[in-house]
């Protein structure tokens, strides 16, 4: 092959797949801005929409990348490569991936879910699957908690969204419901007024909605109260722990008693024991 054959050999290549190198990088550099700016588009309104903050970057990325793929595909087509058996090769790792992280996935999925619809926040007290504490972390995988007594509880988060959920600042009030018995021999109205003196000397207890004071049971050793304040979310342990004491200690000063279960045994038979 002589220099002018080789120097027409070299402008048909060039003619032919330089034009196509020059739109692939550009296509590229145009595709890569693009995505960068439809990534920033996401991220603003995704924080204006008030999505919680750890979704935000998570679907930003997607994003981002989605549409580098999409470029990728485009300027693979340029070269004339097939790209559908090439999708569907993806496709097809895909399955395969996701089958083999199955469960991976399922807590990848209900975190999403919770970020999304977001039945608890972080500061919340909740109690999910069997445990309670407050919500510390809410991530892509799992949640985390602080129990009461200050140990850190990992939840994984399929067993958060998929089971029944407490939120018990879900509301601004809460009622405290508590039962009170006393003897039968006391006073069933000086009990009642007691009961209604000392929630009324709570500040913390609202007066809207109303606290109701009701018998409720004659037990078999005491007749039952049943007592329902109501009380600020934030408020409620420390009412109920205040209220429980202060019955105690003012029923008992009002002349009523809190009795201990009683059982009467009767004997039969006794006296022709006795002249045996």
């Amino acid at each position: 092959m002589n220099i002018e054959e080789i120097t027409a050999t070299s402008a048909e290549l060039l003619t032919q797949w330089g034009l196509k190198v020059l739109g692939a990088i550009a296509l590229l550099i145009v595709g890569r801005v693009v995505a960068g700016l439809l990534r920033k588009l996401t991220r603003r309104a995704m924080t204006k929409a008030g999505v919680d903050a750890t979704l935000v970057p998570f679907s930003s990325s997607m994003v981002y990348y989605l549409a580098l793929a999409v470029v990728l595909i485009a300027v693979l087509g340029l070269f004339g490569i097939q790209t559908t058996s090439l999708i569907a090769l993806l496709g097809a790792a895909g399955l395969a991936v996701g089958l083999a992280l199955q469960g991976t996935l399922s807590q990848f999925a209900s975190g999403i879910m919770l970020l999304i619809f977001r039945p608890f926040v972080v500061g919340d007290r909740v109690e999910v699957s069997g445990t309670t504490g407050e919500v510390e972390a809410i991530g892509l995988f799992s949640t985390t908690l602080r129990s009461f007594d200050n140990v850190k509880i990992t939840v994984p988060n399929s067993q958060v969204y998929g089971n029944t959920i407490k939120n018990m600042n879900g509301y601004e009030n809460r009622r405290v419901d508590m039962v009170l018995g006393v003897s039968y021999d006391d006073d069933l109205g000086v009990a009642m007024e007691t009961m209604r003196r000392v929630i009324q000397e709570d500040d913390r207890v609202l007066a809207d909605p109303e606290p109701q004071i009701a018998v409720a049971e004659l037990g078999d050793s005491s007749v039952n109260f049943v007592v329902r304040p109501w009380c600020k979310a934030g408020d409620y342990f420390g009412v109920k722990f205040d209220l429980t004491r202060r019955f105690k200690e003012e029923l008992e000063a009002a002349g009523c008693s809190i009795p201990f279960p009683q059982r009467d045994v009767h004997l039969f038979g006794a006296a022709g024991a006795a002249e045996m």
